[in-house]
């Protein structure tokens, strides 16, 4: 019989490994996530991005080389891939990260690409976002830079459920840099208060 605790587990440790296998190779790409699904005829998997295409290469000779690497190295079986389009980029942590480094790289000045990425955050309906940016900005000596807007949670159970974290590396001339950008998605904060309107009461008096 099989121990469903320890299946739960291994399939979590098994997502994670390749979350963490198409983060790495498919960055540039704009790589937002993975899901996983087990299904009777196999494995459905859904890969989300910003650029699909990227994924999938010429004629799905990529997508097929995915499907390789999950079935052999992973041990996912018979993996039925789906390339998915993220439906709003501005507010996935991996999406912006992944385009702040690439912003860098082209040789973009690092607090104009923060900047640019922070507005772009707020106006898509965030709560708060905070983007760093770290590395050898203006000197030798390594430092880093903080923008900052509304509310970001950095503990507790709103941090888990309303804060979406990601980081990316890009090697530039003078070192390796870093992004991290923290997005506090829309959603009910502990500090939120409803005040509700009274209705009108009718008054009623008796005569006589």
């Amino acid at each position: 019989m099989v121990n469903i605790k320890r299946y739960f587990i291994e399939q979590g440790i098994k997502k994670v490994a390749v979350d963490e296998y198409l983060a790495s190779k498919f960055w540039r790409a704009g790589y937002a996530g993975v899901d996983v699904i087990k299904t009777p005829l196999g494995t459905r998997v859904i890969v989300y991005a910003l650029r699909p295409g990227l994924i999938i290469g010429r004629k799905g000779q990529t997508l097929k080389t995915i499907q390789t690497v999950l079935e052999k190295v992973f041990g996912i079986e018979n993996p039925q891939i789906t390339v998915v389009e993220v439906e709003n980029p501005d507010m996935n942590a991996r999406v912006v990260a992944a385009n702040i480094a690439l912003a860098l790289e082209r040789g973009v000045h690092f607090r104009r690409a923060a900047f640019i990425a922070l507005r772009r955050i707020m106006a898509a309906g965030a709560l708060g976002c905070e983007i760093v940016i770290s590395g050898k900005l203006v000197a030798e000596r390594s430092r880093y830079e903080k923008l900052k807007a509304g509310k970001v949670y950095k503990s507790g159970e709103q941090s888990l459920r309303l804060v979406d974290r990601a980081v990316a590396h890009v090697l530039l001339k003078p070192g390796m840099y870093g992004v991290e950008v923290l997005i506090t998605k829309p959603g009910v904060t502990a500090d939120y208060i409803e005040v509700l309107s009274q209705s009108p009461q009718t008054e009623v008096s008796k005569v006589g």
